[in-house]
């Protein structure tokens, strides 16, 4: 796996922050664009991917597509981006391998959409020569020193989280300038 071009640390401390940080960057994304979303459960990768959806201009209602493997969200023609690109949302989690990401056959959207996959670091790497990785990470849910028990209580959204953005390819030789304006100590 190649290097990144470069890689931005932010930390968000509400799910509404995390929300808008990702709408903004939504706002700058375009057709062919692919995006990994990791973290555990609860740490933000559905609210991340409703706000990319509300900057993108999709149809609203994202949920996780952990059961369908894969949701389509399109472009509105009254929304903010009208002709922008509709928004693929993928959940790998239950796929093992690059070759069970092909048979779900997102080359035939890749060009026309935002694709972002949720669990698919080391899955979807081939689909594209660039791409944004982001990782979620909670407060809560990292082993503690004093008993190493994880805490996978996932209905605290509002706890603050940090999230760490790589951008991988040509197309992301450069962080957008959004990033680059926000304090590491702060998303918004």
């Amino acid at each position: 796996m190649s290097d990144p071009q470069w890689e931005r640390t932010l930390k968000v401390a509400t799910a509404e922050q995390t929300h808008a940080l990702a709408a903004a960057l939504g706002e700058v994304l375009e057709a062919g664009d692919l995006l990994v979303l990791t973290g555990e459960l609860g740490a933000g990768k559905t609210t991340f991917t409703q706000g990319l959806g509300e900057g993108l201009g999709v149809r609203a209602g994202i949920i996780s597509p952990t059961f369908v493997l894969v949701r389509i969200h399109p472009n509105l023609a009254d929304g903010p981006r009208p002709g922008g690109p509709d928004l693929v949302h993928v959940d790998a989690y239950r796929l093992e391998s690059a070759a069970e990401i092909d048979d779900i056959d997102l080359e035939n959207t890749m060009d026309t959409s935002v694709t972002v996959v949720e669990w698919g670091r080391d899955r979807v790497e081939h689909l594209s020569e660039s791409r944004l990785e982001i990782d979620l990470y909670r407060a809560v849910g990292m082993p503690s020193p004093e008993d190493d028990v994880l805490d996978f209580d996932i209905d605290d959204a509002d706890e603050p989280r940090t999230l760490v953005v790589r951008g991988y390819g040509p197309r992301w030789a450069e962080a957008p300038r959004l990033l680059e304006t926000m304090s590491p100590e702060e998303g918004n």
